[in-house]
């Protein structure tokens, strides 16, 4: 859409919406918050009293950055998601340049490669997270301006993946293998629900195994290794497999019903940070299969009604927005618990409203906040 086109149609719309949010979307989300900020304290506690001498040093920022995120929510909810059109090509730019100049800046922690964090005074944040949401905006954004070029294969395939290719290749030399591969799948996803031809999906298929093939190969040792000790994680006990070790009997220990809320013993130093990206294997300990299985029907339930949000979203780009951010929690769901219970190789990927870290929860909550926002534009409103 040519930028004056953009201007003009971006005129017609309001900055402040009035209409009623989805309150059953908000709900769910509200109760996955609040389970996670429980499990969180359960489980980082004893880390925190080691490491910092103060059993809320976690829980305390967590719930300080939520009750933040929760109020920056309600008031993205009420903005005109129109508005964000405005961003989806500065805003992309923007994070393709900080990605390099990431590969660029020495490592922020001594000793090590990995390039995955960027610092801002006090703040530490992964540019990989905002990676995602740029996508996700862009894709919107050109998608619902050029429907009418999706089936062409010069726009839809080319164009539009060469797009959501160059954040993964960037991504993956941080490396940072577990957000590569959800930015790849999320713009899959919605450049398949945009309309591009079926024939380009096997071929894409075809593509992923090709990837596949080579990660096994071992030509990207990172990769390599992660795969190495997935197949077989007693093949380093005390090294590269100890965590999955732990987590698998964490999770066993749990059994039907679990030890209890608060009753963990994995947590005492025996599974690494278990407040980060392995929080479920606790989850699983202290509530059982039974509470495990609820906080993952309640992830399905919000999904659902995502999904529900975006198919009833008043326009296409507001469709393509809502189903993107829906799809990008769910997918990172699904992936952490494959992880943590060794069903796919470790990739670091955290429990979205569950793991420790403030900085991703607050753009979690924004974006929730945006989908909130397509719920108020919607015509039809289903009820609760």
């Amino acid at each position: 859409m040519p930028e004056n086109t953009l201007r003009k149609n971006s005129k017609k719309h309001k900055f402040f919406i009035n209409g009623k949010m989805d309150l059953t979307f908000l709900f769910l989300l509200l109760v996955i918050l609040t389970v996670g900020l429980i499990m969180l304290f359960s489980a980082s506690y004893v880390y925190a009293y080691t490491h910092y001498g103060n059993n809320y040093f976690f829980i305390a920022k967590q719930a300080t950055f939520a009750v933040v995120g929760v109020g920056i929510m309600l008031f993205v909810s009420r903005i005109d998601y129109h508005q964000l059109r405005r961003f989806a090509i500065p805003f992309y730019i923007a994070i393709v340049i900080l990605l390099v100049v990431m590969l660029i800046l020495p490592p922020m922690v001594s000793g090590t490669t990995v390039k995955r964090w960027f610092s801002v005074g006090p703040i530490n944040f992964q540019p990989s997270e905002l990676g995602k949401f740029a996508v996700i905006l862009l894709l919107s954004h050109l998608i619902a301006a050029n429907q009418q070029l999706m089936k062409k294969f010069t726009f839809g395939i080319l164009f539009l993946g060469g797009l959501v290719g160059l954040v993964c290749v960037l991504v993956v030399l941080e490396p940072h293998l577990s957000a590569t591969v959800l930015i790849f799948l999320i713009g899959a996803v919605m450049m398949i629900v945009g309309g591009i031809q079926l024939r380009w999906i096997l071929g894409g298929l075809g593509v992923v195994a090709a990837a596949v093939v080579v990660l096994l190969s071992g030509v990207i040792e990172y990769a390599q290794d992660r795969i190495t000790y997935w197949l077989n994680p007693w093949a380093a006990p005390v090294g590269e497999g100890y965590q999955t070790i732990q987590s698998l009997l964490s999770i066993g220990s749990g059994g039907l019903l679990g030890r209890g809320l608060g009753q963990s013993r994995q947590k005492y130093l025996w599974v690494p940070e278990p407040h980060n990206d392995f929080i479920f294997a606790i989850v699983c300990e202290e509530l059982g299969l039974i509470g495990a299985l609820i906080i993952i029907a309640l992830f399905a339930f919000l999904m659902w009604r995502g999904f529900v949000i975006a198919i009833k979203a008043p326009d296409k780009f507001g469709s393509m927005l809502a189903l993107g951010l829906t799809f990008q929690v769910g997918l990172q769901m699904a992936l952490n618990v494959l992880v943590v219970t060794n069903t796919i190789p470790n990739t670091g990927i955290s429990l979205p409203f569950f793991s420790y870290g403030g900085t991703s929860l607050l753009i979690l909550l924004f974006e929730m906040g945006i989908i909130l926002s397509v719920s108020r534009s919607s015509k039809t409103k289903a009820k609760l």
